[in-house]
């Protein structure tokens, strides 16, 4: 799984055309895809084309939650409207916004109780340890529920009588969280759960509709085995709803208690929506199929429930009528459409609409409000700019390649418009975070502003990737940058492929384990890679662990293994073990803050690069953790970013970055 790769553009063009004879790929998803001929992607034209402002598209804005009022008359949603991530509510049937709250941190995590408060989470400066708040949803002072330095305190749900808030509760020292209910009246706090095994995990998904019961998953960090369990509120006793040593992830409870919405795991490997009859134990799957699937939310009479499939990084939502057990799809447009609300609201009380959010490769995020019974749909936010203008924006294609061992690898394409098929342009390969995660159909403004500019960018999902079954998501476990950057490498490949860029000018860049790929392709396959932007990125496996949060550790080992038993994984695991070998023009962008990926990561990188005389450059970001969510911040990485390769795979720099 070390095969690295060098050579001409025609010799690329001949090794991608020829993987169309090859015998049956490796660890292909489900189900086979046909290879795209490079030659097949096209550059649309447009006379209307034009560079898109990198401010501009930090001024489209977002938004991390959304949750109906009680009496259905009003939204609540977190949105960067001001360039931070802060409560803002509006008429459900669409209209200007009104801010709630304003701090300089995220909030997000909403609930809005029958008494008009809006109760949300929020931690300091990126740290990751999360209290939870109360505003009046007429607007006033924000409280503090839970004023715990020392605790995290994440994913409230709310009895339907509006008393008690149960949520996961997680010592800030601790790997696991546990179940924890608080008596809103008197604001008192307990757990309910005590997990005592360091490598399983607890998550709250919802009360019945008596408050008597809390249900509840119990999984461990390498996502592999998780049950289903009803715990009683008074009590704290926990029984099993799902079996211990099979996968069974709960998402909502239906009022009655008497179904739970849960993602099972079939003996393919692939996750699909199912339901889990409490008195029987029995499952339904809702609507099998060979994509992965992921269980969502009841309406408030049980009568119907929401999932999503996920078809090769494209999502479609559907509801799925209980009574007659047919599915219909949610009528929004393609691309990435899912459930707004984090916290199973996203119905509106009386059931008839539905609350979600779209977006895609080139159209910005908005929250659609959806009619159930006729049918129809409309977008409630125009959070875009007139100035990036999806008809005017290169698309994102998906394409389908071959890796050096034969395994079909997806990937989204923005092809820049107007460009000439000869083989001058530039390319970048964007590895995403994970490494169990997935590129998705998502607006990507690193891709848009690179392919605005001229850059063909590819987005790759290897070997290590959710969304194509556990085979596909596990097959780089304890081979970390090994098969999974041969994947991004083939990426590189079929850009020069296409007969439109440069082999000599590709670039890559990602975030968190995106940093990683970036900082091991550099040192590993040195001759592909003509320049590199890394951000918060995994130098060396050791140390990181030694400084990371303990959840994180009990991930990491799930990837690699234990840190002194396996020394020799994580040594070939890192790329501070081929530092020397990098070559190509680095730019590292760094939080201060971060948890997950710290510091100290950024500095080792900085400072073995210096040692070897090598071109390198970094940025920290004072209260920024893990990624950037302050505008002004979001801003200067992305024009840092773009201002790198443009040096070093377009302008002065290129010629000596390609003659390396």
């Amino acid at each position: 799984m070390a095969r690295f790769w060098t050579g001409s553009a025609v010799l690329i063009a001949a090794m991608v055309a020829g993987a169309h004879a090859l015998a049956a790929p490796v660890l292909s998803g489900p189900p086979p895809r046909a290879l795209t001929d490079p030659k097949s992607v096209v550059s649309a034209r447009d006379a209307d084309a034009h560079p898109v402002p990198i401010a501009d598209l930090y001024y489209v804005r977002g938004a991390m939650d959304a949750a109906w009022t009680p009496d259905g008359k009003r939204i609540v949603f977190s949105t960067n409207l001001t360039g931070r991530y802060n409560l803002w509510t509006m008429p459900a049937g669409g209209g200007f916004p009104l801010q709630l709250t304003q701090s300089d941190d995220r909030q997000s995590g909403i609930v809005v109780t029958p008494g008009g408060d809006v109760i949300f989470e929020s931690d300091r400066a990126g740290g990751e340890i999360y209290d939870l708040f109360a505003t009046p949803l007429a607007g006033g002072e924000s409280v503090n529920l839970t004023n715990t330095p020392g605790v995290s305190e994440t994913g409230a749900r709310l009895s339907p009588d509006g008393r008690l808030l149960a949520f996961d509760h997680r010592k800030k020292d601790a790997p696991s969280n546990d179940v924890a209910i608080m008596d809103l009246a008197t604001r008192q706090t307990r757990l309910l759960t005590h997990e005592a095994s360091p490598d399983r995990d607890w998550s709250v998904q919802g009360f019945t509709g008596d408050a008597k019961t809390l249900i509840a998953t119990r999984a461990d960090f390498s996502d592999t085995l998780a049950a289903v369990y009803a715990i009683d509120v008074a009590s704290g006793q926990a029984t099993p709803l799902s079996a211990a040593d099979a996968y069974n992830v709960a998402s909502a409870v239906s009022a009655d208690g008497g179904r739970v919405a849960i993602t099972v795991r079939t003996a393919e490997g692939v996750k699909q929506a199912a339901i889990l009859d409490v008195a029987s134990r029995k499952v339904t799957l809702l609507k099998p199929d060979p994509w992965e699937q992921q269980s969502g939310d009841f309406s408030p009479d049980g009568a119907r429930l929401i999932y999503a499939s996920n078809v090769d990084g494209r999502e479609t939502l559907y509801a799925y009528d209980v009574a007659s057990g047919a599915s219909r799809a949610v009528p929004l447009p393609d691309g990435f459409n899912v459930e707004a609300s984090n916290n199973a609201v996203s119905f509106s009380p009386d059931g008839a609409r539905l609350l979600a959010a779209h977006q895609s490769g080139n159209t910005p995020f908005d929250l659609w409000r959806v009619d159930l019974a006729k049918g129809g749909a409309e977008p409630l936010t125009r959070l875009g700019l007139a100035s990036v203008s999806p008809a005017h924006l290169p698309k994102s294609g998906l394409v389908h390649y071959a890796s050096a061992d034969g395994t079909v690898i997806s990937a989204f394409l923005w092809t820049p418009l107007n460009l000439a098929r000869n083989g001058a342009a530039p390319g970048v390969v964007l590895p995403h975070g994970g490494p169990t995660g997935q590129t998705q159909d998502t607006f990507n403004r690193t891709a848009l502003a690179l392919a605005s500019r001229g850059y063909v960018v590819i987005a790759p999902n290897p070997r290590g990737s959710t969304g194509y079954g556990r085979a596909f998501q596990d097959a780089n476990r304890r081979d970390l940058g090994g098969g999974d950057l041969e994947d991004e490498v083939a990426g590189a490949r079929f850009l020069a492929a296409t007969g439109y860029v440069d082999a000599r000018r590709i670039g890559i860049t990602g975030g968190s384990y995106g940093g990683y790929m970036t900082l091991m392709a550099l040192a590993k396959t040195p001759a592909v890679w003509a320049a590199g932007v890394e951000q918060y990125g995994i130098i060396d496996w050791a140390s990181m662990y030694a400084t990371e949060a303990p959840p994180l550790q009990q991930y990491e080992r799930g990837l690699i293994g234990e840190p002194v038993k396996d020394a020799a994984i994580y040594k070939a695991s890192s790329p501070m073990t081929y530092i020397n070998q990098v070559t190509a023009p680095l730019l590292v962008l760094q939080g201060d803050n971060d948890i997950r990926v710290p510091r100290a990561q950024a500095q080792q990188v900085v400072a073995a690069l210096k040692a070897n005389g090598r071109t390198v450059d970094a940025h920290f970001y004072p209260n920024e953790g893990h990624g950037f969510v302050k505008r002004e911040n979001q801003i200067d990485a992305l024009t840092r970013t773009i201002d790198w390769f443009d040096k070093y795979l377009k302008g002065a720099g290129a010629a000596e970055s390609a003659g390396r």
